[in-house]
């Protein structure tokens, strides 16, 4: 029962770590320091402004299948990045551990990590490139206010 829960934990914390970076990276307030956050405009601070920057039918029908292929890429990459670091957790359990074995499985696991992050930049170039300049000025003044 003991190794099961240890399993069990193990998994869910590396599943943990990877939802982590998939929600820092999409984060929608405060992008504080980070230079790309505050280069890109998450698809959350532009419906949350969409009055106010005059976003029009064709730009908000746009955005929604951009989040919507988002989203249907990240469900993927969540259960693949699960089942991986499942793997990773049953090579790290073995006595001896196959150093190359589990490299290669972090390579795995990494990559899924990789494409998710690209996704998401991916998403948010899009959604950049769908507002007008004034559109993206006015929206950066909305969020250094907020």
């Amino acid at each position: 029962m003991i190794p099961k829960i240890r399993t069990l934990k193990a998994t869910t914390v590396l599943f943990l770590i990877a939802l982590c970076g998939f929600a820092l990276a999409a984060r929608a307030d405060g992008p504080g320091d980070d230079p790309i956050a505050r280069a890109v405009f998450p698809p959350e601070l532009v419906m949350k402004h969409a009055q106010e920057i005059n976003l029009d039918e064709r730009q908000r029908a746009a955005i929604k299948e951009e989040v919507q292929k988002m989203q249907a890429k990240a469900t993927d990459a969540q259960f693949d990045l699960q089942g991986e670091s499942q793997k990773l957790v049953r090579l790290l359990q073995a006595r001896p551990v196959d150093e190359s074995a589990v490299l290669a499985q972090v390579d795995k696991v990494l990559n899924l990590e990789r494409q998710v992050k690209r996704s998401q930049i991916l998403l948010l170039v899009r959604i950049k490139n769908l507002l007008t300049e004034p559109q993206q000025a006015r929206l950066a003044e909305l969020r250094a206010r907020e």
